[in-house]
């Protein structure tokens, strides 16, 4: 048996072994993974915790119906109000966080929401072992910089707002999309949008983890689509609206 005295220096070597490197002139990250059991597991955590010593951040991921789509978790606010979907480096002029996740290789598109971050990645041969840790540094890096998530002048886009010119069906569309609908896509890394109503038919664009979702369809139809029928019998289908779709109707 150990005495105390063997006990004690064993600790107070743990206890170095456990302090930041920061004293020694160098920051280092270090990746502690949540333990469910008392002993040693020699299985890895499915979504770890990201700590920085030194630094109160906390950034976690979630799994998206979207494999090519992860969520991450900062542990505070990303936008005050809204979502903001970036589809490559070229719509990312008005957010300082998005230019910087855009320089990571293989980010394929990134999506603001109120209190998280969905990042899609190029294609299935980019692993997520190789671009999460990038994507961990460049949001500590950026929300410790007390930069702007998006400039002062650009908003996100109120769709689901009520407008005077909204009749009693198109009102009951938004406010079902706004307090049912939208909260359910966004916990799943993405939002939809409302683009119109004509002859029954509702127009949803979707934006994040939704967007190359191959569960997307089933989303529309056995999803939205029948929330909507159900409180509005004036609904015929659902119908989602393409970003080349919309560049081709204001051309």
């Amino acid at each position: 048996m150990a005495s105390y005295a063997q006990v004690g220096r064993l600790l107070g070597i743990s206890a170095r072994f456990l302090q930041p490197l920061a004293s020694s002139g160098c920051q280092s990250s270090r990746i502690y993974w949540p333990s469910q059991a008392t002993g040693v597991s020699n299985r890895w955590p499915q979504n770890p915790v990201w700590v920085v010593p030194g630094r109160t951040m906390f950034v976690q991921t979630q799994d998206t119906p979207n494999p090519n789509s992860l969520k991450f978790l900062p542990g505070r606010t990303v936008l005050e109000e809204g979502t903001m979907d970036f589809a490559g480096p070229r719509d990312a002029f008005c957010s300082p966080l998005a230019r910087q996740l855009f320089r990571i290789d293989g980010v394929k598109s990134v999506f603001l929401g109120p209190d998280f971050i969905t990042i899609t990645k190029s294609d299935e041969t980019v692993e997520w072992k190789v671009i999460k840790p990038d994507v961990y540094a460049a949001i500590m890096d950026f929300f410790t910089s007390g930069l702007p998530v998006v400039n002062e002048d650009s908003k996100p886009s109120a769709d689901t707002a009520p407008s005077e010119e909204d009749d009693e069906v198109v009102a009951m569309i938004k406010e079902l999309l706004d307090t049912r609908i939208r909260p359910t896509v966004q916990e799943d890394g993405g939002d939809v949008l409302y683009r119109g109503f004509d002859d029954g038919i509702v127009k949803l664009k979707l934006q994040g983890a939704c967007t190359s979702c191959p569960s997307s369809v089933v989303t529309l139809k056995n999803g939205i689509q029948n929330m909507l029928q159900f409180y509005i019998p004036e609904v015929e289908a659902v119908e989602e609206v393409k970003e080349e779709d919309e560049e081709a109707a204001q051309a």
